[in-house]
């Protein structure tokens, strides 16, 4: 453990060579493809659909429709996504399915087919939702104190609304599914999932059939991102269903432009708010409500809101607090999980809070974050005690003494007053992201561990490889616990029939959870052979350990090879495989009351971003970022480091540069995806990364319980830009006179910071103000105490 190793399937990344689903036709006799036959209309009732003219096309063999399914015609887990549709709900929905002998023959099938429709009412934006009261799921509230008493109490108050824009996962390998039938008539679904085991729950139940006649194996994917948790169930299906319906292989592989505009997004969020402060500039109450946008379905959209109510207060403490949550139903694609998990979304709120309110209480936006951070004994909203908050102080100085952030302020301040047309921003956020499922039956694991007679280890665990770099870790994590070099360990793919009812690869948890169950096999498996060569010694087993592969006695200067130890054992009828299972203890959560304890411990992380703005044309660059990050003890540094580095610039673009749109016109084209590809979909590339880019893992971090002391880094570091998003905030605000609050929407895309940049050279020669734009109701001189009122602040912002 804690060795720099490189990922284990890198030289196969690089080379070409390693297989994804897809790869896997080549191979395969006979296959079918299948291709999706979409409607495009936002929402519509389908009155006729006529498949007779697909099947005269040359090379189709069938059209899978509603009536094919034997058992139930629906892919989601909350029985609310028809796999077969009767009423399009979103523009692209898939109505049928095309079987053809080529992809061209699908496609060309696909077109043949008549639909007819009749039009319906369509709700493409959360306001338009609302404002239908177009809702869906739980209305969770989170409760703490007394608002009304907390706002009264503040010398303080401000409002405001935030918009938040969804994002798309824009993984590398797109929905891909492989499905064929056994001669005994047993399914066997390859899929890139991240969730095998609901994958194999849900095509069971359109198959009709018990999950142990289907099995679903994910060798790997090209990215997942939350994107591959719950998406991939229907698409499996429709290969399983094909495959069983013609006793032949069935391929369902999407193009670019179909998986985007028929698989989930990010939610967007529409969030109202109201904040208090003492005279210090200390929080005292919050009240916000947060309205998701689910999409057509539920899907994973009341966790996630749960979990974005339980992240609204990041790394601050909130005396009193009332977050209500909602819902809309819109017809666009149903939003789904992403990076984050709604953690992000709630964080948001409470940093552009900050960000807005800093200018108008006199008090410089570090300041104002550092002297609200949670302190020793304090919990959340939700009653969680907030242990080791003291990592945020150690954090922040270390960001600030190692990035001279002292200095650098100064040298920005000297460049924005020396250049009218460019100014610098720099800003500094902190991170504390909980780390578990929502749901707590989602936190167990199991692994299954073979140690073959040659000594050759082989490793099966409940979670998926996105390139995340979980197999490399595992694969550690035995050979630590073993006591063998990282040579003798090899990892099969996760299948459902070695594995069984497994958690998906989420929530951050893929090390912390199947790393519990690989060791606890592991520990079974070195106990039975630590005895064996005790007696092979001729010592206590107690006294024996097992180092680069060779056990032996404290202090005995001889010892048994690990192949030969193993052999022994095996001779001695010893079992040599184990099945290890984990459960992560202590958490407690009542979604009702939305309270308890529901996450095993808190990631922490500081980022310092400067940026650089052109006032002409509101691009910036992203001048330097440093970063420290908590990952308790690391179980592989080289891997967690990319994991911080991709996570912040995966939430740069999400926050400055991933803009989706949908059509909210009235036309024919309503609700269609505009962004349909990476032509029009902006995503990070190299020329967006930092300049200047340190990222540093915090020292003497161990976590306890958790394994080999280190704690989860897969999502909390996407939440380390917001750093970028306050430093362009600060740098357009730059352009006006000093004091002023500035509004910058989600995405800050360089149109967004050039229209920022203009409201801000509006505000000249007024003083301190709040941007008069930022919500209804707000006033060109909101932010300003009233002579009636002073010292106390009631202002829109």
């Amino acid at each position: 453990m804690g060795a720099a190793v490189p990922h284990e399937s890198a030289r196969l990344h690089v080379t070409g060579a390693a297989q994804f689903t897809d790869d896997l036709i080549p191979r395969t006799k006979d296959v079918l493809h299948a291709h999706p036959v979409q409607v495009p209309q936002a929402h519509a009732r389908v009155t006729a659909l006529r498949v007779a003219p697909a099947l005269r096309v040359p090379g189709v063999v069938r059209v899978l429709t509603a009536a094919d399914v034997p058992g139930v015609n629906d892919a989601g887990i909350k029985q609310d996504e028809p796999l077969f549709p009767e009423e399009v709900m979103f523009f692209g929905h898939a109505v049928c399915w095309v079987l053809a002998e080529t992809y061209e023959a699908a496609r060309v099938g696909a077109a043949a087919v008549e639909v007819e429709t009749e039009p319906l009412p369509s709700y493409v934006t959360v306001r338009e939702a609302i404002a239908a009261d177009s809702f869906q799921g739980a209305m969770p509230q989170l409760v703490r104190g007394d608002v009304e008493t907390g706002l009264a109490d503040a010398v303080h108050v401000f409002g405001g609304e935030l918009e938040i824009a969804g994002q798309e996962h824009f993984y590398l390998e797109t929905h891909s599914s492989l499905a064929h039938v056994d001669e005994a008539g047993q399914v066997f679904v390859q899929s890139s999932t991240q969730h095998p085991s609901e994958t194999q729950e849900i095509v069971a139940h359109v198959l009709g059939r018990a999950s142990n006649e289907v099995t679903v194996q994910c060798l790997r994917m090209g990215g997942g991102f939350g994107g591959k948790e719950m998406q991939p169930h229907g698409l499996a299906a429709i290969a399983a269903l094909g495959a069983t319906c013609t006793g032949r292989p069935v391929r369902v592989r999407l193009t670019r432009a179909q998986d985007l505009t028929m698989s989930g997004k990010r939610h967007g969020f529409l969030v109202e708010w109201r904040v208090g402060f003492d005279a210090a500039g200390r929080l005292l109450a919050l009240e916000a409500t947060l309205t998701s946008d689910g999409g057509w379905s539920l899907d994973l959209s009341e966790p996630v809101l749960a979990r974005a109510l339980c992240h609204v207060d990041n790394a601050y403490w909130l005396p009193h607090v009332r977050l209500n949550g909602r819902i809309v139903r819109t017809h666009k694609t149903s939003s789904t999980a992403f990076r984050g998990f709604g953690g992000p979304q709630g964080m948001l709120v409470i940093e552009d809070i900050l960000g807005r309110c800093a200018p108008l209480l006199g008090i410089d936006p570090m300041e104002l974050r550092r002297r609200n951070f949670y302190r020793r004994g304090q919990t959340t909203p939700y009653g969680q005690l907030v242990r080791h908050p003291e990592r945020l102080d150690r954090l922040w100085r270390q960001v600030v003494d190692t990035g001279d952030i002292a200095a650098r302020q100064r040298e920005v301040a000297a460049f924005n007053a020396a250049h009218p047309h460019a100014k610098r921003g720099l800003a500094v956020t902190p991170v504390k992201f909980g780390i578990s499922f929502n749901l707590t039956a989602f936190n167990q694991a199991g692994a299954l561990v073979h140690v073959y007679r040659d000594g050759s280890v082989l490793i099966n665990h409940g979670g998926t490889e996105m390139g995340q770099g979980l197999h490399t870790k595992m694969l550690q994590v035995a050979a630590t616990e073993l006591g063998i070099p990282l040579g003798r360990v090899r990892l099969a793919p996760t299948r459902t029939d070695k594995v069984p009812n497994t958690s998906a690869t989420a929530a951050s948890c893929g090390a912390d959870l199947n790393g519990g169950a690989v060791r606890q096999a592991c520990e079974q498996l070195r106990e039975r052979l630590t005895r064996v060569a005790a007696t092979m010694l001729g010592l206590n087993a107690a006294d024996i350990s097992i180092v680069d592969g060779v056990a032996r006695g404290t202090g005995a200067p001889t010892g048994v090879e690990w192949n030969d130890l193993v052999r022994t054992a095996y001779f001695q009828r010893v079992q040599l495989f184990a099945a290890g299972f984990y459960r992560t203890e202590g958490l407690y959560w009542d979604s009702a009351a939305m309270q308890g304890s529901p996450f095993k411990y808190f990631a922490y992380g500081v980022a310092a971003a400067e940026v650089e703005v052109d006032g002409f044309t509101g691009t910036y660059r992203t001048r330097r970022v440093d970063i420290v990050h908590d990952v308790g003890d690391s179980l592989s540094p080289l891997i967690d480091i990319g994991q911080i580095e991709g996570g912040f610039a995966q939430g740069a673009g999400w926050l400055t540069l991933e803009d989706l749109r949908w059509n909210t016109g009235t036309g024919a084209a309503r609700g269609q995806l505009a962004t349909r590809g990476a032509s029009s979909y902006k995503l990070p590339s190299f020329s967006e990364m930092p300049e200047v880019f340190n990222v540093t893992m915090l020292a003497d971090a161990a976590e306890e319980g958790a394994v080999y002391g280190a704690k989860a880094v897969g999502e909390p570091p996407l939440m380390l830009a917001f750093s970028v998003r306050e430093a362009l905030r600060q740098a357009a605000a730059a352009f006006g006179p000093a004091g002023i609050s500035i509004d910058l929407a989600s995405p800050a895309t360089p149109e967004a910071v050039f229209w920022a940049i203009e409201r801000a050279r509006a505000c000249g020669g007024h003083g301190p103000t709040a941007d008069a734009d930022l919500a209804p109701g707000g006033a060109a001189n909101a932010g300003h105490p009233t002579p009636e009122r002073a010292p106390r602040t009631v202002s829109h912002v």
